[in-house]
């Protein structure tokens, strides 16, 4: 689940148990939107203490002259996922 799924299963959840008044038999509806706020919750707060920070990117840079007054700039990209 991806950041963006888990803000719409809290909204979706939200508009179900706080915002519809509809009676539908066999269903309640304000429990359906609490799983989804939940469950919504719940990816949000994975994606960004779990998924997040292995998708860090690092970048060294290192100068040096390989010839008297000619500088070199190398850099090195690493990505973690």
């Amino acid at each position: 689940m991806r950041l963006g799924t888990g803000i719409v299963l809290l909204a979706l959840g939200a508009i179900l148990t706080f915002a519809l008044t509809v009676d539908v038999s066999g269903v309640d509806l304000q429990v359906v939107g609490w799983i989804l706020m939940v469950v919504g919750a719940l990816g949000i707060v994975l994606e960004l203490a779990v998924w997040a920070p292995r998708q860090r990117r690092v970048t060294r840079t290192t100068e040096g002259y390989a010839d008297p007054g000619a500088p070199v700039r190398r850099s090195t990209t690493e990505e973690t996922y």
